[in-house]
């Protein structure tokens, strides 16, 4: 199976190539990438794709391996010792299964999402690479080995917050993806807005990509801020004019609260806005 991309998913070709060379290699896809690239929608849609089970597993900075792999409900085992049920005799019903066993168990071949797995711990990458690399896990409750019936595509997403584990690393492919050219964010944009008229796209791809250049900004606009601005524009009937006079005269953007989410950023676009129109008059 090769990984082609998808009708709502643009994926490059260098993208397509990482999928297709991680699952050969069956090693994990480790991408990162500016927020808002589509990481975390790269393992649905190679799912979707490759019409292959899915299954996700969203990491916070409490998580834990272990709650990948399953928990042991002990305070729910105690409070039927109390009420005197019957079940409480078979250890079994207490054991939570994690979206690791559930992925473990799906009779075809799934994808796996670790999403945003820098949020955890330190140590979290490296308490998981054997599980990983042997596609088992031993459940000491039950005394029983969960190995999985096929092997996943697990793509592992990382926004770069923390370093990971060398010996976390040497076990990925990496693939980090680049913030998409013009052609690229034209093509994606039109996916989803088919019917956005081009001279609204052509305007404000070009305010867009001006207003990433800005030196200086705290956090640059990304790609599904883009989709949501031009939403807005679109549901507001922004006349394309308008955005080309935004450009000339050095003025804020309509709406521009898509684009710029802090207020150091809005003040650092304002300022220079200001310096560029005096220039300009004189």
């Amino acid at each position: 199976m090769q990984f082609k991309g998808t009708d709502t998913y643009v994926a490059t070709d260098d993208l397509k190539m990482a999928v297709n060379a991680a699952a050969t290699l069956q090693r994990p896809l480790l991408i990162k990438g500016e927020p808002g690239t589509g990481k975390t929608l790269l393992a649905e849609e190679v799912a979707t794709g490759l019409g292959l089970p899915f299954f996700e597993w969203h990491v916070k900075s409490t998580t834990k391996a272990q709650q990948g792999l399953y928990e042991y409900d002990a305070v729910s085992r105690l409070r039927d010792s109390q009420l005197g049920g019957d079940r409480v005799h078979d250890i079994a019903n207490y054991i939570v299964k994690g979206p690791l066993w559930h992925c473990f168990e799906s009779d075809a071949q799934p994808v796996l999402l670790i999403d945003e797995i820098d949020k955890a711990d330190i140590e979290f990458p490296n308490d998981l690479l054997r599980e990983l690399d042997r596609m088992e896990f031993y459940v000491y409750e039950t005394q029983t080995v969960v190995q999985a019936r096929h092997r996943p595509i697990i793509v592992i997403t990382s926004n770069n917050e923390k370093e990971l584990p060398d010996a976390f690393l040497r076990r990925c492919f990496f693939h980090y993806i680049n913030f998409p050219a013009k052609e690229t964010m034209q093509q994606i944009v039109q996916v989803h807005f088919p019917g956005l008229k081009k001279e609204l796209l052509r305007e404000a791809m070009e305010l867009f990509f001006e207003l990433r250049e800005v030196p200086g900004l705290k956090k640059k606009p990304s790609t599904s801020e883009l989709l949501d601005w031009l939403k807005l524009l679109m549901a507001e009937d922004v006349d394309p004019a308008t955005l080309r006079e935004t450009t000339q005269h050095k003025m804020m953007p309509p709406l521009y609260g898509a684009l710029l989410k802090n207020e150091q950023d809005v003040h650092l676009f304002e300022r220079l806005m200001f310096i560029a129109r005096r220039s300009k008059s004189n």
